[in-house]
């Protein structure tokens, strides 16, 4: 891995990545890598997770074509210096911020969107000028057979290349001194990842999760509140880091949205076992089982060991002392817990660690004001679930032990970017007062100035 290392950064040192020209033609690269091989990337998806071709390519390969698409749009933009505003003092100076590549980046992958969530760093990496070593999770084994093909035979080795393994090879990757981590995975690992990282002093992006919650109250049409918190909750059969992972919903209107979402779920997954996502190994099947306390099932629990499926599972009557309530679920279970104040909700979601995204469902301009100025989450929507990762305007990434760093779109640009500051002084003055000596007058002036 060190040597593989060392082909990138003396790669990166001949300034070939930062040309303009190289980005892009990388860029069209990787777009035709995945164009000609969607047949293969929804095969695996499907071998892996049982994703239908439709979300398979709507949360994976399309999300990805769609961004290189922007970024090949804006790339010479996001390229140029930024012209800043420069105080009067510094007279006769303009000033400027220039983006550069950071220089040699490691990206490792998770399993519930073992394509997109190397893809999508990947688009930032090259755009912004850099090279990569990727590792993608071995957990997804045929997706991650898949990229060490197709990224291996698409780009150089000693400007992206691919890597398999398990925790020996993450160990090891990390305690190199790359210029960045790029890691998407659970808090547990990220951690591990931080530590390593920090003896290099090597700047880390950590996409991790937490437990995201959907704050309903009694101002919106339950039908449709119900239908879109079932539609991010169990896409992707409740694997992803932004679904809602609980409920919290008024005493009085408990009974009305658990009867909508029933309808829903019906109505989005009438058969759980076609078309419905599995989930990805035995160790996770038994964990998520293990959180369904069976006396408080409202709805679901239908299980297939043999091919690692859950139904969407409804559970009430719970409380924080639940162990569903204690991790991440990351999988179709859904808890209900009522309140009776929003003060209720605001004081104790102060107290919980800050989740990766927060959803309020409510017609009141003021409720909404209230959760997002009194409560720290990574990003969120209201009246809808997920769907603010898919504008890449928006910054996605976490807050505090739900992640460090955003990307996406232009954000994705700077996080592989070094924000470069300098100005540029005219020669045709050169005022004294800067220099010594240091008279009464300069002093009283510097005073009038700064101030």
């Amino acid at each position: 891995m060190n040597n593989i290392l060392e082909k990138q950064q003396a790669f990166f040192r001949t300034n070939k990545t930062k040309e303009y020209k190289f980005r892009k033609e990388q860029l069209l690269k990787l777009r035709k890598m995945i164009q000609e091989h969607m047949d293969e990337i929804e095969e695996a998806l499907y071998l892996d997770l049982h994703k239908s071709p439709f979300e398979a390519y709507s949360t994976e390969i399309g999300f990805c074509l769609y961004s290189i698409t922007k970024a090949l749009k804006k790339l010479k933009k996001w390229m140029k210096p930024k012209k800043v505003a420069t105080p009067l003092h510094l007279f006769m100076t303009r000033s400027f911020i220039q983006l550069e590549p950071l220089g040699s980046v490691l990206i490792i992958g998770p399993y519930n969107y073992p394509f997109q969530l190397v893809i999508e760093p990947l688009i930032g990496v090259i755009a912004a000028g850099n090279t990569a070593i990727i590792k993608p999770s071995e957990f997804a084994s045929h997706t991650e057979q898949l990229l060490l093909k197709l990224i291996n035979e698409t780009f150089t080795e000693d400007y992206i290349h691919c890597v398999t393994g398990g925790k020996d090879r993450v160990q090891e990757l990390i305690h190199l001194k790359f210029d960045h981590i790029f890691f998407t995975g659970s808090t547990q690992v990220g951690q591990i990842v931080y530590e390593a990282a920090s003896k290099n002093l090597v700047p880390v992006t950590l996409e991790l999760g937490g437990k995201s919650p959907a704050i309903v109250d009694d101002t919106v049409p339950l039908d449709i509140a119900a239908r879109r918190i079932v539609f991010g909750k169990f896409i992707n059969a409740g694997q992803t880091c932004i679904a809602p992972d609980y409920i919290y919903v008024k005493e009085d209107q408990k009974e009305k949205l658990i009867n909508y979402l029933i309808q829903a779920i019906e109505s989005l997954y009438p058969n759980h076992e076609e078309g419905y996502v599995k989930i990805i190994n035995q160790k996770h099947y038994k964990r998520l089982s293990a959180l369904i306390d069976e006396d408080k099932v409202v709805y679901g629990d239908k299980r297939n060991g043999e091919d690692l499926k859950i139904s969407p599972t409804i559970l009430d009557k719970i409380t924080w002392e639940d162990p569903v309530m204690k991790e991440e679920i990351f999988g179709p279970v859904l808890p209900i817990l009522t309140y009776q104040s929003l003060d209720e909700v605001i004081d104790l979601l102060k107290s919980k660690e800050k989740p990766l995204a927060l959803y309020v469902f409510t017609k009141d301009k003021k409720v909404e004001e209230r959760i997002f100025h009194e409560l720290s989450f990574g990003g969120g929507a209201v009246n809808d679930t997920i769907m603010h990762i898919v504008n890449a305007r928006i910054p996605f990434g976490g807050v505090g032990s739900s992640g460090i760093g955003e990307y996406h779109g232009y954000s994705s640009f700077e996080r592989f970017s070094n924000r470069k500051g300098y100005v540029k002084k005219s020669l045709l003055f050169d005022l004294p007062i800067a220099y010594p000596p240091y008279k009464k007058w300069k002093e009283k002036l510097v005073r009038w100035v700064l101030k």
